[in-house]
């Protein structure tokens, strides 16, 4: 397999009011092309914080981090944004919709900065893949949680990223709601073929995964294969 995502020797360090704060402690993984990773942990364990350095979002303090054959390491501000555009997908427990946007023009609108002139056809297409296309000409404010959650799903999978970053996507939302994101979730990966990288306190979740690594203390506790 080829690997999509590789970290050598990852740190983060965060400026906090005691001082410097040591977030992740030499990290180091390989990510497959098509694989399921799931990042598990105590609150506090630096699995967001590391998915925030795997989708650029965060600056590491050392070490390097290669995507897709690039070191996104030492990318200024402009090219790690072109770079997501082009190549990533991320999903927030937040839903991070515009709320003067329908759900229509929240996935239109990335495609269309990214120059796709199919970017309204291609939002239908991704709303009704996560049942909404009732629903495309209506407000974030005029949605329930979950739906909200769908049409950030709709917006991720839309450029058919190669790697799709989810960071606790369910935390928002009740038992329902969530089991039903994570199927939608898993299913755009499927038919997009893209790598998901999962957030996640669920083992449950976390087991739907190809592999589960665990953190502890901003270090690599365990790594392993889900069935295992």
């Amino acid at each position: 397999m080829d690997t999509i995502l590789s970290l050598k020797d990852v740190h983060l360090a965060l400026e906090g009011n005691a001082g410097l704060v040591e977030i992740l402690h030499g990290i180091s993984m390989d990510v497959q092309k098509g694989e399921t990773l799931g990042l598990i942990g105590p609150s506090g364990s630096g699995k967001s914080s590391l998915l925030m350095l795997m989708g650029g979002l965060e600056r590491s303090t050392g070490g390097t981090i290669t995507a897709l054959g690039q070191d996104i390491t030492h990318m200024d501000e402009d090219a790690l944004a072109r770079f997501r555009r082009d190549h990533m997908g991320v999903v927030f427990q937040s839903f991070h919709l515009i709320p003067t946007m329908t759900a229509l023009e929240n996935v239109a609108t990335p495609l269309e900065l990214a120059g796709h002139k199919d970017a309204f056809e291609r939002a239908e297409a991704e709303l009704e893949a996560v049942g909404l296309g009732h629903r495309a000409d209506h407000y974030p404010a005029q949605m329930s949680g979950g739906e909200q959650q769908r049409v950030a799903l709709a917006r991720a999978s839309a450029p058919r990223p190669q790697i799709l970053l989810a960071d606790e996507p369910t935390g928002n939302l009740d038992g329902t709601n969530g089991a039903a994101i994570m199927d939608l979730l898993f299913g755009l990966r499927d038919r997009h073929g893209a790598t998901l990288i999962l957030v996640t306190h669920s083992n449950e979740l976390a087991n739907r995964c190809d592999r589960v690594i665990r953190l502890r203390d901003g270090r690599v506790d365990t790594m392993k294969k889900a069935a295992e």
